[in-house]
């Protein structure tokens, strides 16, 4: 069995160590075959990567990392709801970029691409997914990005 952490590893990146909240919602749910996971933020550990608005503080290159980070975080809890096992993955169904930018910004689909590619880098073809890069006016401690994920597992 591959685990998500040993195939993070293969391709050079490190796994995600998230403290898990106190919040009254799971970071992940399964109902039947279907994940659904939480907005992701792009946190490392116990601490903020990226705080601020795209086109403000934050450049695009800064908010695909962050998108990229929160994809990661995606694929931590997925890992836990399927117990380490990436052979479960079905396919990637929806993922939702949610981008707080400052009025005028348009480059989402570019911000969205961070969150993407890393799918795509982690799970080949099953990575391939729907997607809606959204602008906000503000999200959670004034992070840049907020990534969640519908996925398909057997």
């Amino acid at each position: 069995m591959t685990t998500f952490r040993e195939r993070f590893e293969e391709i050079g990146l490190t796994w995600p160590a998230i403290t898990p909240a106190d919040f009254p919602f799971k970071p992940a749910i399964r109902i039947d075959n279907i994940v659904y996971i939480s907005g992701q933020i792009p946190e490392i550990g116990e601490n903020i990567a990226f705080t601020g608005k795209v086109g403000d503080a934050v450049g695009i290159e800064d908010a695909k990392k962050a998108a990229e980070i929160c994809a990661a975080n995606i694929l931590f809890w997925l890992s836990e709801e399927l117990a380490g096992d990436i052979s479960r993955v079905v396919q990637i169904a929806k993922v939702t970029v949610y981008i707080n930018a400052v009025a005028g910004f348009s480059e989402f689909s570019a911000v969205g691409n961070g969150a993407s590619e890393l799918l795509l880098n982690i799970l080949g073809n099953r990575g391939k997914h729907a997607r809606a890069a959204i602008g906000m006016a503000g999200l959670p401690l004034n992070v840049p990005v907020e990534v969640d994920a519908i996925i398909h597992i057997s």
